[in-house]
């Protein structure tokens, strides 16, 4: 029989662990006891009914430990009431505040006292009452506090959580309580959200509200994430096509003299839209032949536009440009201002380029090849390693050149077994030399 419980297996009050400290027990055993006690849950039977015998009566309410003799006094008690009822307190404390839960029947309150025992013993216990704040208040403290690598969320990040926190997400749980969200009503929401909207979408969604699940779990609000729908935040995006230099060229020639060396430096650089229209004079060195990527332009709901740093560490980054794209960037400074800070694809007022007016061109410029599928970024992903210079342009003698991928050694043929007749010699034990074995033979 297990310390603490009676012959009966019922729970003891709190004064049974001091009756145990006996003379001749070991002293880590009663040592022990004061370290198991704290973590024990009380149990109390609790026993209201109308009293017999009065006018109008009031329901009168007692309570009796959880004894032998307590539980005798309960039921001798709950006889003199007409409609008695019997409820069961566990009350414990957890993190300093006294907590009490009832229950209708003594087997649910054992099996509760019983796990939050074990919780506080392993150090996972947490007070039911955290998990009372609602989801639409916790996700905006968390959107306001939300930190990656010691960073805010980015504008654009913050933007997209906030959409979908209002589109997909807060319909559902807006009202709920943080410990009232099970796993159940997740998997339903995440079917749910599968149906009314994309794949993409539901997948972000899921993993916005994994993760803001997650940082209630680590601020001990609920123990356990809900999330748990197995492959619902990834995503499955089309595969995108590759992008060979020629096409980036004749992109370039079809989209005219203004942008031709935004294409090739999205195409031969790998810089996306937003750091192109971030790009200014002294971001380029000519002399060592390359460009240095620092800023990035950020468009948001309303047409307002704001620069920014990247998103990420990686996002700052020196890249190294063919000469042919060197060419054409010399071409395209002599057309700016001689300040430092001048933009390389400003307005016409010398602002922030916005992202539709260059589509408007780029749309006419891949429509113009045949290629109405493509999108700038897919110029990113297709970057070619090799350097490039003007014998690969299409010029009136000939066409172009095609740039060769830098050739690899061949791989060393596999190495074949041992032919017949061959002698294994261990390599652990090297042959010895004549002398040595001279000498043993000798004897």
């Amino acid at each position: 029989m297990c310390a603490g419980a009676d012959s009966d297996g019922t729970h003891a009050s709190p004064e049974r662990p001091e009756t145990v400290q006996q003379e001749g027990w070991p002293a880590p055993l009663n040592r022990a006891w004061e370290l198991v006690f704290p973590s024990m849950a009380q149990l109390v039977r609790r026993v209201s009914g109308l009293p017999r015998g009065i006018d109008n009566p009031r329901r009168v309410t007692e309570r009796f430990p959880d004894t032998r003799e307590g539980r005798q006094a309960a039921d001798g008690w709950a006889k003199g009431l007409d409609d008695p009822r019997t409820f069961y307190d566990v009350r414990t404390r957890i993190d300093g505040r006294v907590v009490n839960k009832s229950f209708t029947t003594r087997k649910a309150a054992d099996a509760w006292a019983t796990q939050i025992s074990h919780d506080k013993l392993t150090g996972v216990a947490i007070d039911p009452r955290s998990g009372d704040e609602l989801f639409s208040h916790y996700a905006q403290r968390w959107l306001d506090t939300r930190r990656v690598k010691g960073r805010p969320l980015a504008p654009k990040t913050l933007e997209l959580y906030r959409v979908l926190l209002r589109a997909h997400i807060e319909p559902t749980f807006s009202n709920r309580q943080l410990s009232a969200i099970t796993p159940e009503a997740v998997r339903r929401w995440h079917a749910k959200v599968s149906i009314d909207s994309s794949a993409m979408s539901a997948a972000k969604s899921y993993r916005l509200l994994r993760a803001i699940l997650a940082t209630a779990v680590a601020d001990g609000l609920i123990q356990a994430n809900p999330c748990r729908v197995r492959g619902a935040g990834t995503e499955r995006s089309v595969e995108r096509p590759i992008v060979g230099p020629e096409l980036v060229l004749e992109l370039a020639d079809a989209i005219g003299a203004r942008w031709n060396v935004l294409v090739l430096l999205a195409g031969f650089g790998g810089l996306r839209l937003g750091e192109l229209l971030a790009l200014r004079r002294r971001h380029i060195d000519l002399a060592a032949g390359t460009v240095t990527v620092e800023e990035q332009v950020v468009s948001l709901d309303g047409g307002r536009r704001i620069l920014t740093e990247p998103k990420t560490e990686a996002g700052r980054r020196v890249v190294a440009l063919p000469q042919l794209v060197l060419d054409s960037l010399a071409e395209h400074l002599d057309g700016i201002g001689e300040d430092a800070n001048s933009l390389l694809f400003p307005t016409e007022g010398g602002g922030l380029l916005p992202t539709t007016t260059f589509y408007k061109h780029w749309r006419r410029a891949r429509h113009q090849v045949g290629h109405d599928e493509l999108h700038l970024h897919d110029l990113r992903h297709g970057r070619h390693p090799c350097r490039l210079d003007r014998r690969h342009r299409a010029r009136a003698d000939g066409p172009p050149r095609p740039c060769q991928p830098r050739r690899q050694p061949p791989l060393p043929a596999r190495r074949q077994g041992p032919g017949p007749g061959h002698r294994r010699r261990s390599r652990r034990h090297p042959p010895r030399p004549p002398e040595t074995r001279r000498a043993i033979n000798a004897r």
